[in-house]
């Protein structure tokens, strides 16, 4: 799965237990998709491939600095339009990982990205999604645009 050693748990202190359930929200969720991401079925893949797991939890700490979640109140636009979002639906941050995911994907793709680019493939997720969080019509997780990315289909 991509881990960094032998013991998993040690890949979860930079973001802790929020980023394990949002890959358990994923593998339940969207199923089609997380397979199709695990095993990087889709497109043409670099010798270096990032590691899936620690991907993820990288996904799950952008997205809460992208967002201001460690502030009483975000102070961003993106940030206080996700609070919108969920208001309207409780699993909205977990969706949100997984068009995250899925984004970031599509990036690596897009920039022909090996190992050592994944951070520039993470910059350019968050600049897309930022862009997407600042749309007007924005009421639901199914109204951005890369929504579009998961597979729903089992």
């Amino acid at each position: 799965m991509g881990w960094q050693g032998p013991n998993p748990s040690t890949d979860f202190r930079g973001c802790g237990f929020i980023s394990l359930e949002n890959l358990l929200f994923f593998a339940r969720t969207y199923p089609a998709s997380f397979h199709r991401l695990l095993f990087k079925q889709d497109g043409h893949r670099a010798t270096w491939e990032y590691p899936f797991a620690v991907a993820g939890i990288n996904v799950s700490f952008m997205l809460i600095q992208m967002l201001d979640l460690c502030s009483v109140k975000p102070r961003c636009l993106p940030g206080i339009n996700f609070v919108k979002l969920l208001e309207e639906d409780e699993e909205a941050f977990d969706v949100l990982y997984c068009i995250a995911f899925e984004m970031m994907d599509a990036q690596w793709l897009a920039m022909h990205a090996s190992y050592m680019n994944f951070n520039d493939v993470l910059q350019a997720t968050r600049m897309q999604l930022e862009k997407e969080l600042c749309l007007e019509d924005l009421h639901r997780m199914n109204d951005l645009p890369s929504y579009n990315l998961l597979y729903h289909w089992q």
